[in-house]
Order: structure tokens, then C-alpha cells, then sequence
């Protein structure tokens, strides 16, 4: 494959789990990347003591890593949650605790992309008053957001897998990013394009690209079938990441997909060494 004008990132959230999380970032930086995100860390306390804040940016600094994109807590991710922030109750109230705490975390290694998971729907609570409540939410994040210059990310899921979440296409999640924009005047609320979930959706991949490019500020890949890394199912990331191009995407490709049963640092023979470290 060729990819040597493309700035790929590591999500520490799904690779190298098979290291405690402090030792992630050296082992990215070992196999050759320079780039990473992450999902919250701590699935369990969206207000972490600050020596855990403290000890995941030292090793992020100390490994020569740069920190690109980071979720807002979204509940027990991976695990049964889609986010939390369309929850009533304690879930959505752990979101908004976050959101501070998150974005100056992140401010303080220039990282300014936020994903803002939506989350499940919920027995006894409607559909439209949890769309009420995720709008206000969303728009109290990218408020956030943009007092450090930075952009709010939508995503869509896929409906095989998160049967509950209400925001599995792509125009689905367009439509949020519409309502987002619409309600703060900010613009930046943007869309997280995953090839993996939308082509898991039975989305044109081809159609989406070129749909909404122009809305996208960050991409995530993984081979279908199997969420693997490229190549090792049925997608043509040459073909996909070349489309993305020349409609005008320049951004981070984020690889979000599953190493298998070998440890993560032997899932990257598909990509030379040398187009590793981010431009």
C-alpha cells in the first residue's frame, strides 16, 4: 500500500491494550508512530485525581507522542455504553463534569479534537427528550471547545453492533452536527468519518466520502469483516484514503482496529515503517 502523504495516528484505547495504559505511548512510539488518540481512560470517573491526569500526560511527553483526538467520557466504553451524554440522570451529569476536565487535559499537550459519543437509547425516557437533552449537551461541549480554538466531533456507530444508538449512518450524524452548529453559531462541530462502522452499516463508502468531506474533521479505519487492521478484510483503503484526498481531506487517519491475538506492535506489517511517523 502506498499512503506516503498520509498522517496516520494511533487510538491507545483499542492497540497496545495488552499494556497498562502508561506504557502505551512508548510502545507506539517504538513501533514508529508519533501520532495517538484515545478514548476517555478512565471509564470510571469522568473527574480523575489529577496525579492520574498528570501521570498519562508525562507519559505521553516522555514518549515523543502527540495526543490528536480524545473522547468525552462516555460510559463503559468498550463495554455496553454508546456514550452518555443523551442520558438522563447521573450519566449525563458525569458528561458534563468531564467536558472542563477533558478539554484542559487536552489543551495542555495542543490537543484540540473531541469525539462526543452520543449514547443508547433508554427504557422509560423518550426519544425525543433524549435528543432535547443531547442537543443541550452537545452545544455546552462545543462551547468548551471553542475557548481553546477546538472541534467537536460527532460519530456515527453501526447498527449491527450498537443496536440501541439512535446516531448509526451518516446522514444521521450530519443531522447532529447541523443541529449543533445551528444552536451555538459556532460551526465547529464537525463529523468523525469511520469507514469501519459505516461500511458495517452497508453505507456507500464511496457516496459518503463525497457527501460530506467538507464536514469531516477527523477519519477512523478498520478492515470489514472483523474490525482488523487493512488487509485483512474486504475494504480498499488505497482507493478510499485516495478519494478522501482529492475531495479535500487532509486530517488525521485515526486506526482504530483490533490487532487479533498477536501483540499490537505485529498488526502494522501493512503499513512500511517509514510512513508511520506523522508528517
Amino acid at each position: 500500500m502506498g499512503f506516503t502523504d498520509t498522517r496516520f495516528n494511533v487510538n491507545l484505547s483499542i492497540l497496545f491494550t495488552e499494556l497498562p495504559l502508561l506504557e502505551r505511548p512508548a510502545a507506539a512510539r517504538a513501533a514508529g508512530f508519533t501520532a495517538v488518540e484515545l478514548w476517555w481512560p478512565w471509564v470510571d470517573a469522568p473527574v480523575p485525581e489529577q496525579a492520574e491526569l498528570d501521570a498519562l500526560r508525562a507519559a505521553l511527553e516522555d514518549a515523543g507522542t502527540r495526543l490528536v483526538g480524545l473522547n468525552f467520557y462516555a460510559g463503559q466504553l468498550p463495554g455496553p455504553d454508546r456514550g452518555a451524554l443523551s442520558i438522563p440522570g447521573e450519566e449525563s451529569e458525569k458528561f458534563r463534569a468531564n467536558v472542563p476536565v477533558a478539554v484542559d487535559f487536552a489543551r495542555s499537550l495542543g490537543c484540540t479534537t473531541f469525539n462526543a459519543l452520543y449514547g443508547n437509547r433508554v427504557a422509560g425516557v423518550s426519544a425525543e427528550e433524549q435528543d432535547r437533552l443531547a442537543l443541550g449537551n452537545l452545544a455546552f461541549a462545543a462551547r468548551a471547545v471553542a475557548e481553546v480554538g477546538g472541534t467537536l466531533l460527532i460519530e456515527a456507530l453501526n447498527a449491527p453492533e450498537s443496536p440501541k444508538c439512535p446516531i448509526v449512518s451518516a446522514p444521521k450524524a450530519i443531522e447532529v452536527v447541523d443541529a449543533v452548529n445551528a444552536a451555538t453559531g459556532l460551526g465547529n462541530a464537525k463529523f468523525l468519518m469511520d469507514l469501519y462502522h459505516l461500511s458495517m452499516n452497508g453505507e456507500d463508502l464511496d457516496e459518503v466520502i463525497d457527501r460530506y468531506t467538507d464536514k469531516t474533521a477527523h477519519v477512523q479505519i478498520a478492515d470489514n469483516p472483523g474490525r482488523g487492521a487493512p488487509g485483512t478484510g474486504e475494504l480498499d483503503f488505497d482507493a478510499l484514503l485516495d478519494r478522501l484526498k482529492k475531495a479535500g481531506y487532509d486530517g488525521w487517519i485515526g486506526l482504530e482496529y483490533k490487532p487479533g491475538e498477536a501483540p499490537s506492535a505485529s498488526s502494522f506489517a501493512w503499513l512500511p515503517a517509514p510512513l508511520r511517523a506523522a508528517p
